[in-house]
């Protein structure tokens, strides 16, 4: 039986979409948004080509709209493609007022007593003297620059500058340790290192001018080092580290320089992302330029109905791909607003009012930050104006049931809520939301648009409704990667998203979650299908178990684990209790219980053993594959890709497991 939906848009906000107006204007034979899709997949090179012309790629597009080969990850969309991508980031728009001195980016300092506002003139000037200072330091069309920064206008506009002469941007967050950039910045070798003095988090100031010197010393590919003022330590910052200068001096040098974006061909590479992996060193993903722009147009203008004048409001780091998709809104002419630090602090609130202030229309939320709302009783439509908000997207894990409630009981009722779900691999998503389609609890809406996606079992036979399998992807798509840095042979890449259904012609992208479809036509992601339990045979999503698990008042939050016991697995859960609550035999039983009613018997944890954190990566997701690693003695090979490593000790030699 079907569900009912939690919102169902009105005919006039659907026909008030960018998406409604793209399949009347480019497909007016498609009835609606899934006949919008079928076409999608079934002639792919007319409708990439489309959402070039009609999302404002700005660039030469060539005659040829795709070429296909034998192998899935041979496919070119509009081959021939010549463009830069800081052109249509940069482009004026109609309706931004005033264009030149509209603002396009906003930032605040964590206590809100600083903000910065950059214009569109600001933003196309300091991207021009960068560039220039670049080629200055003999930067040229391949060569990397890289941002150990944290979320503000000059990370933005060192990307920008970069990408304007063919160089290729990768960045990570300022609060990364020195091996944990080393590991990244080491295997990509960038030429110029752009870096804070410091940064702020949860009140306190942070000096990073110690570790940018012994950063600097174990990247010797780095030939100048340009350091941005966050703490008022610039001064004479060429003393403490050889070669260094200031942000603001390199600038100073250059301005007046002419903007003028090299053009490229579409398939360029844009920048290196970094896999948050904890089982080896990360894999260095490079994406091309021409393939991200079409994707992160279609997902923002289509899927997220973001147009010219929009406020986006997306709260991330620079070591997270969602900065990457934020930097891309440009393009559809919105304005971002940059916050950074914690964004708790000083309290809760602070995204919410942050949202009321600059008339957000888009904001971008962690399906972890929605519960630690929801479980502390907000009540945000109650305290804050958010009239302008449109849409509120949720990702870095699947957003609980009580989640999507929330949000409409609490936030906004009429919201389009987005819970989307892709990676850093494409840069993107596979399943997404549909502005013009009613939101159902505990779903994703649609497939994304270009993308053939499914669930398979086993053996590459495609599931359906309520059947849990591999989530998949039998077509290809433009942000395919290029391919892993450093990766000879592309063995690597390879075996990261093609080995897993060899049997099948031309390869399948396997994307590594354990998924299921709905009687909607929507999608349920029951978690990492690398982190997915086999105990006793059957394979489990971890996220069914967290839904039932962090419903309860007297859990903040949890995490499970499969372990190898008398020759077979048990599922073991880790729990962290809320302030002033002990787990006890009683508790344990409740927890038990509510396993078995709100999922099945199989789901009911074998061990139930309560600890004070638990590991997550930078970008916020909880690291099942490092605990599993701990509770079966084995190392964690890459620490510094989470936040808080110290918490692995509290799962080391436990009692309960042995």
């Amino acid at each position: 039986m079907s569900a009912e939906p939690l919102w169902t848009p009105s005919d006039e906000w659907i026909a008030s979409t960018r998406l409604d107006r793209f399949r009347r204007e480019v497909r007016p034979g498609a009835a609606d948004s899934d006949a919008l899709w079928q076409w999608s997949v079934d002639e792919p090179g007319a409708f990439w080509r489309s959402v070039w012309d009609w999302c404002g790629v700005v660039g030469t597009p060539g005659d040829r709209d795709l070429e296909t080969g034998a192998e899935f990850r041979s496919w070119r969309f509009l081959p021939d493609a010549e463009l830069n991508i800081v052109d249509t980031l940069l482009a004026p728009r109609d309706g931004v007022a005033g264009s030149d001195d509209a603002i396009v980016a906003v930032v605040e300092s964590e206590d809100g007593d600083v903000e910065t506002r950059v214009s569109w003139d600001d933003l196309r000037t300091s991207t021009a003297a960068m560039a220039a200072a670049l080629q200055a330091a003999g930067v040229g069309p391949g060569d990397r620059v890289a941002a150990w920064m944290p979320h503000v206008p000059e990370t933005v506009i060192a990307f920008l500058a970069a990408a304007s002469i063919g160089a290729v941007f990768t960045s990570t967050s300022s609060d990364f340790g020195t091996s944990g950039v080393v590991d990244r910045f080491g295997q990509t070798e960038p030429t110029v290192l752009v870096a804070a003095d410091g940064y702020r988090y949860g009140g306190k100031a942070f000096d990073c001018l110690d570790r940018l010197a012994e950063i600097r010393s174990q990247l010797p590919s780095v030939r100048e080092v340009w350091v941005v003022d966050q703490l008022g330590s610039t001064d004479g910052v060429g003393e403490r580290i050889p070669g260094a200068r200031a942000w603001t001096e390199v600038e100073a040098a250059h301005t007046g320089a002419v903007l003028a974006p090299t053009p490229l061909p579409s398939d360029h590479p844009l920048y290196i992302l970094y896999s948050s992996g904890t089982t080896g060193k990360p894999k260095c993903i490079v994406h091309r330029s021409g393939g991200v722009l079409l994707k992160h147009l279609t997902e923002q203008q289509l899927h997220s109905d973001i147009g010219p004048g929009d406020r986006i409001l997306y709260f991330t780091t620079a070591g997270w791909m969602m900065w990457n998709w934020l930097a891309s809104c440009l393009g559809s002419g919105a304005a971002i607003v940059l916050v950074d630090g914690n964004p708790g602090h000083p309290s809760p609130w602070r995204l919410f009012e942050l949202a009321e202030r600059h008339e957000v229309t888009l904001l971008g939320l962690s399906a972890k930050f929605i519960d630690v709302c929801l479980k502390a009783g907000m009540r945000p439509m109650d305290r804050v104006d958010l009239t302008p908000l449109r849409t509120i997207c949720s990702t870095g894990s699947p957003l609980s049931d009580e989640g999507f409630r929330w949000i409409h009981d609490a936030v906004k009722a009429d919201v389009h809520l987005a819970s989307i779900s892709g990676g850093t691999d494409l840069c993107g998503c596979l399943v997404a939301g549909d502005p013009t389609k009613p939101t159902f609890v505990g779903q994703i809406q649609r497939k994304a648009f270009g993308l053939g996606i499914e669930v398979y079992d086993d053996d590459a036979v495609a599931l359906g409704t309520g059947v849990k399998g591999e989530l998949v992807c039998t077509t290809p798509f433009p942000s395919m990667p290029l391919g892993f840095w450093g990766d000879d042979g592309d063995e690597r890449y390879h075996g990261a998203y093609f080995a897993r259904f060899p049997a099948v012609d031309g390869g399948v992208w396997a994307h590594g979650d354990f998924a299921s479809w709905t009687e909607e036509g929507g999608m349920v992601i029951h978690g990492r299908s690398d982190a997915t339990l086999n105990a006793s045979g059957v394979r489990i999503g971890t996220a069914e178990i967290y839904g039932a698990v962090e419903a309860r008042d007297d859990i903040t939050e949890a995490i499970a684990i499969g372990q190898q016991w008398d020759d077979d697995t048990r599922i073991v859960l880790f729990v962290r209790m809320a302030e002033g609550i002990e787990l006890d035999a009683d508790r344990v039983g409740s927890i038990k219980r509510d396993v078995r009613t709100m999922c099945s018997p199989r789901h009911v944890p074998a061990v139930v053993v309560a600890v004070d954190d638990i590991p997550r990566t930078r970008s916020g997701k909880i690291t099942e594959l490092a605990v599993t690693d701990v509770v079966h003695g084995r190392e964690v090979k890459n620490v510094e890709a989470l936040a808080n490593p110290e918490s692995l000790d509290l799962f080391r030699n436990l009692p309960e497991l042995s």
